[in-house]
């Protein structure tokens, strides 16, 4: 009698949108990464400065058909929560975030420390758990600045696991989720290689040879990067992840629209 072939969990559908802003379909469950919606244009900080968007998302957020949960690794910055990103997390009926978000927009936001897990069930019963994981979005000490960050790592039994990054600058940060979810199936890794002119100039997000170099770490079979276009901050785009994961030998996990 031949054994039983184990079936081999599905891959998860990862649709970008254009910078932090991709649609996860995960056990049948809907979850919308940062969404960020406007038009091009200068967008203020609220400590003053302004970002500046270069080109429209491909998202119409009126088209994007229902969100169970939206993946919010922090409110506080334009390039990853927008005027209309918020406009449509009034729609959604839960959005995880940081504890800071989760207070200062109210509604259906629930906030996370790092390492805290929510638990949601999708529509054949799977209970998928949500665990948020630190982030830091620039270098050590960075966070009065910069503020609260989380990332995501989405499981559920004998589905594959997938990592959210968020805005995250840090190695040290990648390895310590890896010690506890690696090997990861799919990295949803923001990149760009953000610079703002604070901290002398240093990386706000992992510049294309640490996504490589994370994606090491974690073992990942595939990595989705987003978050690398769109702005003018962003100072790495499409051809540096393309060179970098060549010269780490990992063009093979690396998936770009």
């Amino acid at each position: 009698m031949t054994a039983a072939v184990p079936a081999v969990p599905a891959v998860p559908a990862v649709q970008v949108f254009g910078g932090p802003t991709a649609l996860i379909e995960y056990a049948g469950l809907r979850l919308l990464t940062d969404p960020t919606f406007d038009a091009p244009g200068e967008y203020p900080l609220p400590r003053g400065g302004a970002l500046v968007k270069t080109h429209p998302g491909s998202a119409d957020p009126a088209a994007l058909g229902p969100i169970d949960a939206v993946l919010l690794s922090h409110d506080e910055h334009p390039d990853n929560l927008d005027r209309s990103g918020r406009t449509f997390l009034a729609d959604v009926p839960l959005t995880l975030t940081t504890r800071g978000g989760a207070e200062r927009l109210g509604g259906t936001a629930k906030g996370l420390a790092p390492w805290q897990s929510v638990e949601l069930t999708g529509p054949s019963g799977d209970q998928v758990t949500i665990t948020a994981v630190p982030a830091q979005h620039g270098p050590d000490g960075c966070e009065p600045v910069t503020g609260e960050v989380i990332g995501f790592v989405l499981t559920a039994p004998g589905l594959p696991v997938v990592y959210v990054s968020g805005d995250n600058a840090s190695l040290d940060v990648v390895s310590g989720i890896a010690e506890r979810f690696a090997p990861v199936d799919t990295a949803v890794l923001f990149a760009g290689a953000a610079r703002t002119g604070l901290f002398d100039n240093d990386l706000l997000t992992l510049d294309s040879a640490r996504a490589a170099e994370a994606t090491r770490i974690l073992g990942a079979r595939r990595v989705v990067p987003v978050h690398f276009d769109s702005w003018a901050h962003f100072t790495e785009g499409r051809d540096a992840l393309l060179t970098a994961f060549a010269a780490a030998g990992l063009s093979d996990v690396l998936e770009l629209a």
